[in-house]
Formats: structure tokens, sequence, C-alpha cells
């Protein structure tokens, strides 16, 4: 009897019943990863600078970027909206470079990507219609979002088992339109409370005392100097100086008034060139704050 020879089996081709590693299939997003963490300093830069409150690089104080940074629609549930831009990243970073399987980590790139773009689509409307301004480092970070999802977009899978496209889509616009309408309804104070009795007693008083509170409507430090009174704020005693909006002339009222910047309040013959919370103004203009307590 001979002995059979051991064969060593060669590797499989291609066609005969072996499978070939996709070079694809196992390589990081480069693309993706090195986007994600441009956008990480983009938007990490953007929190450190409002946290010290200062005005971001290349932007003078009082323009857009200024602007949009001290509005409502600079922070969410109490923490900067830079900074969840920065956390949206990290995650697409982590997921682009920590999630092997290719069919699961694009489809949650694809979904963090998608509601990425929606908020920053949303805000940079906002700043354009409401605010009147632009940002340049926000408009960067649009950019950077929208890059990544175009990537996303063209790494698409061609055929895959489950969900199908449409499907796919319609529920990320889901998503996206569902996260925009919660930092929509925050912002804009749709969630506000009732009017309270005391705010509302103090504006009726400065109304009447002759006080008089000078603004704009582009102003965030008037929007900031109006939410202290909730609901109560429609009835201050307020003087629109900017009706034509941002840019535009001056009201003749503020001009006569001698109005410099906003908000001002002239109290008693004295001006005040600031935000003034309600029990300051109750000090100054003469209210008795402690008898209107509930």
């Amino acid at each position: 009897m001979t002995k059979a020879k051991r064969r060593k089996k060669k590797p499989g081709r291609p066609g005969a019943g072996a499978t070939t590693p996709n070079p694809v299939e196992g390589q990081r997003e480069v693309v993706i990863l090195a986007l994600a963490l441009l956008g990480m300093g983009i938007t990490g830069y953007l929190t450190v600078a409002a946290w010290m409150r200062s005005t971001p690089a290349f932007c003078a104080e009082g323009a857009g970027c200024d602007l949009i940074q001290q509005s409502q629609w600079s922070s969410f549930l109490g923490l900067p909206i830079a900074l969840w831009g920065f956390a949206l990243y990290a995650v697409l970073a982590a997921i682009a470079f920590a999630m092997p399987p290719r069919l699961k980590r694009w489809r949650r790139l694809w979904m963090v990507a998608f509601v990425g773009v929606s908020v920053s689509v949303y805000l940079t409307a906002v700043g354009w219609f409401t605010l009147d301004a632009f940002c340049g480092w926000c408009l960067a970070s649009l950019a950077t979002i929208a890059a990544i999802l175009a990537a996303v977009f063209l790494r698409r899978p061609g055929s895959a088992p489950g969900m199908p496209w449409s499907q796919w889509l319609l529920r990320s616009a889901g998503a996206g339109l569902v996260l925009v309408a919660a930092l929509h309804l925050v912002a804009s104070d749709l969630l506000s409370r009732p009017e309270d009795p005391r705010l509302a007693a103090l504006a009726v008083h400065l109304e009447e005392s002759g006080v008089r509170y000078y603004g704009a409507s582009w102003c965030p430090a008037c929007r900031q100097q109006s939410r202290l009174f909730g609901a109560a704020s429609e009835r201050l005693p307020y003087v629109e100086c900017s009706p034509g909006g941002r840019g535009t002339p001056m009201a003749r009222v503020c001009t006569s008034a001698g109005i410099a910047s906003y908000p001002t309040w002239i109290i008693r013959g004295r001006r005040f060139e600031e935000v003034l919370r309600p029990r300051e103004l109750a000090q100054l203009s003469g209210f008795d704050w402690e008898r209107h307590s509930e």
C-alpha cells in the first residue's frame, strides 16, 4: 500500500467556491472620519467661545456670528448648540472608525448625518430670515456635515437586504423633522408657562409710570430681556427702533430719544443700556415687588 500524499489546499479562486475579501468592506471610512474630525474642531471652538462669552475669531462684535451666538437659538436644553454639534460629529467619527459591518455602519452614518444636515439647515434659515445674520463658522459646519452626508450617500450599498431605500429615506426625514420641531418649540417659547401675575403687574406698572423700553426685533439682548418676563412681555412698554429690520434706518422716536444701543431703558429720567432683571426694574421704578409675591 502506498501512502496517500496530503496536498495543501490552495487558496480558492473567485468563482471556485471561495470568497475573496473585499478591501472596501474592511476599510475605515477615512474621508468621513476626517470630515467628522474637522466638524469637531469647528464646533469645539464655538463651544469654548460660547462658554467664555467671547466673540469667535474673524467675527466683529455685533456682526452676524455675534448675533447668532447671543440668540435663543444658540442653546438647547441649557447647553450651547455648538456642543450638541460636537457630540454629533463625535458620534459620526466613532461610527466611521469602530463599526466594521458595512451595511449597519452605513445606515447609522446616514441617519446621524441626515439629522445633522436637517438641524444645520434649520439654524441657517433662522439666522437668515429671523436674525438677518449669517455666521461664517456656522456655514463652515453646514458645509462639513453636508459633505459627510454626500460621502455617505455615494457609499450606499447597491443592493442590501432589509428596508427599501425610499422607506429608509422617509424614516431619516421623519427623525430630522422631529428634532427640528423640538428645537423650534423650545427656542420659540411655544412651550412657555402661563403669564406670571407678578410679572404682569410689574409690566403694567412700568407702562403706567412712563417707563420706556427701546429695542429692536433682531436684537439678541432684547429677546433675552423679553424672555425674563415670559408671557407678560407683551405688556411691557416696548418701543421698536428697527421696524424695517437689521441695517435699516432707526425709527424717528428712537432717534429723538438718543438711543445708541439695545436694549435701552429710560426710567424716571435715568438711562440704562443693559438687560435688567424684573426685580431690578421693580426697585428702579418704585414697584412693590414683595407685596405682589404669590
